[in-house]
């Protein structure tokens, strides 16, 4: 299933994309897709539902992000073997695990605002995955049934504040805008070779990132077990998994985002983002 939300800011509705490639409003089964809904439960409502009986949606509305309100939005750092390598950085023996602010989601075509003052706005690809059932302590070979499915997210990372501000990395990772994610969920059952997807990204249509999520250092199962030793994960928590190399901070000279930009970014199976950067302006 590819699952997604379509409206404007906050008035999201929850929708599925059929066999036909139609959006379906799925409303009148789900209030939206949110931590209370995105469950293993909610998912076989829906299978269980003649979903080509449903209202058809306007194809051109805007799509949110694929979940709302999530209490947890997790990243890993340095999770790519030929990310650490362009850096000069050992290869991590454990995972580097960050926050993301939940209020930088926004929707996988909504801009990207440079934050105040700010000249090291870089992007990051990344696989995200959304957790379905709450884990705790689990081991790496249950992880994966705690996990509802994945999603394009790109990791949008100020770099000065990031390592330059302090010992976390946080501060640099949760810009308002900062954590686009969809445009939809595809379920963990319909995306079986997760590990072995394609990614890219492209600033004015110059590719500068391409990568495969098959050089993971640590997968998704080890992440979610991992992760799991560390909090209690639930359902409608989220994840990005690390970013391949082509990032802007390691380019020479270093190349960041300013304003006026257009970024796309894709992974198989996934879909595409596409992003107007805006010059932050005072309000």
């Amino acid at each position: 299933m590819k699952l997604l939300r379509l409206g404007k800011i906050g008035k999201e509705k929850p929708a599925i994309i059929d066999k036909d490639n139609t959006y379906r409003d799925l409303s009148s089964i789900v209030e939206d897709f949110n931590p209370n809904s995105l469950n293993f439960s909610t998912l076989e409502k829906i299978k269980n539902t003649n979903t080509l009986s449903l209202p058809k949606l306007d194809p051109n509305l805007r799509i949110g992000s694929c979940v709302s309100n999530p209490s947890k939005f997790i990243g890993i750092g340095l999770n790519f073997k030929d990310h650490a390598e362009e850096q000069n950085l050992p290869i991590p023996k454990e995972p580097i695990i960050f926050s993301k602010f939940t209020s930088c989601i926004t929707g996988p075509n909504d801009p990207i605002i440079v934050p105040k003052d700010s000249n090291h706005t870089d992007w990051e690809v990344e696989l995200g995955f959304v957790i379905g059932k709450k884990a705790i302590n689990i081991s790496v070979d249950n992880a994966l049934d705690h996990v509802l499915g994945f999603f394009l997210v790109n990791d949008v990372s100020e770099r000065n504040f990031q390592k330059n501000k302090g010992l976390t990395w946080d501060k640099g990772k949760g810009f308002d805008t900062f954590g686009p994610i969809g445009p939809y969920i595809v379920t963990k059952d319909e995306l079986p070779d997760f590990q072995k997807l394609n990614m890219f990204l492209d600033v004015n249509g110059k590719r500068m990132q391409t990568g495969n999520t098959e050089k993971m250092i640590f997968d998704v199962k080890s992440l979610v077990s991992y992760m799991s030793s560390c909090m209690s994960l639930h359902p409608g928590d989220i994840c990005c998994t690390g970013t391949p190399p082509g990032v802007g901070e390691n380019m020479k000279p270093p190349c960041f985002l300013k304003g006026g930009e257009e970024v796309v970014l894709g992974i198989d199976k996934l879909g595409n983002q596409k992003h107007e950067v805006l010059e932050y302006k005072d309000l």
